[in-house]
């Protein structure tokens, strides 16, 4: 049941991450504007402004005077996407320097924030803001900007990754070694850490994607 008090677009976007990934919005299936709409009660504007929230991260297609469709969840697309991070973001805490340690007590209460989550988007959302703060001192704003945009294109797998406790539990154990270095003024540790955070995520959701309809590489043409 959405939530009149929090944002209606945000919650609708949310709904159709979930469907999405539960399979119960096929991929290449076109929206029903009118039917998600009267199922959510909800008017046409919060639930546009959704949808094209949902083009932006990559998760529908817009074709002019058809609608939305479902992309595909794919292999071949979260081994190009989900790699980046973990070039980007240690970079960026490079350039940032160590975290202060009022950022590193805000840090703190994220990750905790985070455990305590009950939702797989709730605990997106606080693991966002988890690097988001950490990197907060980066004077770079363009890779900043970079960083956000590919938090947006992984959103729809980590969804599966973040549903489940233990991987939780993993991310949030990341954090905390990245800040014991961090605490012991080892820049270099804190980035390896950081590194490791952002590519533990590789083998699980590929994982999940063998089971995932039609989440599979390409076929190629046979000669």
């Amino acid at each position: 049941m959405l939530t009149p008090s929090t944002n209606l677009s945000d919650q609708i976007r949310a709904v159709v991450r979930q469907r999405i990934i539960e399979g119960d919005l096929a991929p290449d299936s076109r929206i029903n504007e009118v039917h998600l709409a009267a199922e959510l009660q909800v008017s046409r504007t919060p639930l546009r402004e959704a949808l094209t929230g949902l083009v932006a991260e990559g998760a529908l297609t817009s074709i002019p005077r058809r609608g939305f469709f479902v992309r595909p969840l794919s292999a071949e697309e979260f081994r190009h996407i989900y790699p980046i991070r973990a070039l980007l973001d240690p970079e960026a805490l490079r350039l940032a320097g160590l975290p202060s340690p009022q950022r590193i007590a805000r840090l703190e209460r994220l990750n905790q924030r985070m455990e305590a989550a009950a939702t797989a988007e709730e605990r997106i959302h606080l693991d966002d803001a988890w690097h988001l703060e950490l990197l907060a001192d980066c004077p770079n704003p363009v890779l900043l900007e970079l960083i956000q945009q590919f938090m947006l294109r992984t959103r729809r797998y980590e969804l599966a990754y973040f549903r489940d406790p233990r991987h939780v539990q993993t991310a949030s154990d990341d954090h905390r070694r990245l800040l014991v270095a961090a605490q012991g003024g080892d820049l270099e540790g804190a980035i390896e850490a950081l590194r490791r955070n952002l590519t533990g995520g590789m083998a699980p959701i590929l994982h999940w994607l063998e089971t995932y309809p039609r989440a599979v590489e390409p076929e190629t043409d046979k000669e």
